[in-house]
């Protein structure tokens, strides 16, 4: 029994030397000669630019909407100011400003849907009551009613006409809701026509393969710009003269086609790794083409491909600010009409700093979840 408590001894204290900080710092930042230089650096660059970064940004920056004050410290520190004076305009575009409410309010739905359909699937049911294991049980159907719940308040929220609300036009939709929906729905409606072009690709069957293919090497070689435009001002052209589909309605119909052909590169990426006894073994326990490919080969697929996944989420977040050149007006599009004002125009730099600041906290939210993802898939596969 001593011998056992001084080899566990013996085992954390060997452990607490592999993980504390300095072999962390060994392994990832002095770890040889080359890695040392690249090191020490950007040590030495962050010690000679953090300073004026600090004195331009905070100690001499102004943080009210005084443009007096701005033009008076323009050369010495930053205008915050001109995200105090614009901010809504720049976060809702051009939705009535007596309104603002209703677009704050979508976003704050589509956000917490987005991390509640996160963090569900990996929910433990013995952690929840009876009620809880009963959701969790039926976890894909509880989701997919979530999402339609929401989506249409979300939509009665920013169109209004219902409930008492001012109608809004699609057209005044703008700034950070705008950016969240396209990206949203585009992704949501891209992902099973993206696993059946993926399928399809690899169908015995050359017509459905050839389909599959021609589709998406088409749209993976055009730039998304040329998609938009397509979607926006060719589609009208080619349906009849007295029937009109909505701008927005279009953009999301190019978007959500574009990003199906990318997705699908990834998920055959996944279905070629899933080793082909796999599929062979479901097939001698009976089960049918679609029983293996939703049981066994869709999962370990998707499960070996969550980081290319997450990648493509975030470049079709990213990919939301081309949507200005068919005049919708996202997070970027609403920053230009912000500093249409004269009298702000010249702080356009704190202006792009303040979009780029909130696609960072996205986008940087997306690579952790995927990081956090990849750590409990992991550990499913060590525990098995």
């Amino acid at each position: 029994m001593t011998s056992l408590a001084r080899a566990h001894g013996r085992d954390a204290t060997r452990g607490s030397l592999h993980n504390g900080a300095w072999p962390w710092l060994r392994r990832n930042l002095f770890d040889g000669w080359l890695n040392t230089f690249a090191t020490l650096a950007v040590l030495s660059a962050l010690v000679w630019a953090l300073p004026p970064l600090w004195r331009w940004g905070v100690a001499h920056a102004v943080f009210v909407a005084d443009n007096a004050a701005c033009r008076a410290a323009a050369e010495l520190g930053a205008c915050w100011g001109v995200v105090a004076e614009k901010h809504r305009l720049i976060l809702f575009g051009r939705y009535p400003h007596d309104a603002h409410w209703r677009p704050l309010a979508a976003c704050v739905l589509l956000v917490v849907m987005i991390v509640i359909s996160g963090w569900w699937p990996f929910a433990r049911p013995a952690r929840w009551p009876l009620l809880g294991r009963a959701l969790l049980r039926f976890r894909p159907t509880v989701l997919l009613a979530a999402w339609a719940a929401v989506v249409g308040v979300v939509f009665v929220l920013m169109r209004g006409g219902a409930f008492g609300l001012t109608p809004v036009d699609t057209s005044l939709w703008g700034g950070l809701p705008l950016t969240l929906l396209l990206s949203t729905a585009s992704l949501v409606l891209a992902f099973p026509l993206a696993v059946l072009l993926a399928l399809g690709r690899q169908s015995p069957w050359p017509g459905i393969r050839w389909l599959c293919t021609v589709y998406v090497e088409l749209l993976r070689g055009v730039p998304l710009i040329a998609v938009l435009f397509m979607a926006s001002f060719m589609l009208p052209l080619l349906m009849p003269q007295d029937s009109t589909v909505d701008v927005l309605l279009r953009v999301l119909v190019g978007l959500t086609l574009f990003g199906a052909a990318h997705l699908a590169e990834v998920v055959r990426g996944g279905l070629q790794g899933v080793p082909q006894g796999q599929v062979l073994a479901a097939q001698a326990l009976g089960l049918g083409y679609w029983q293996t490919t939703l049981t066994v080969v869709l999962p370990q697929s998707l499960r070996s491909v969550v980081p290319a996944l997450v990648n493509t989420c975030i470049g079709a977040l990213k990919d939301t600010s081309l949507v200005t050149i068919v005049s919708l007006y996202d997070l970027t599009g609403a920053l230009q009409l912000a500093l249409g004002d004269a009298n702000w125009r010249r702080f356009f730099i704190e202006g792009q700093l303040f979009v780029a600041a909130v696609y960072f906290v996205f986008c940087f939210a997306l690579s952790r979840y995927s990081r956090w993802i990849e750590r409990r898939l992991n550990a499913g596969t060590r525990r098995a």
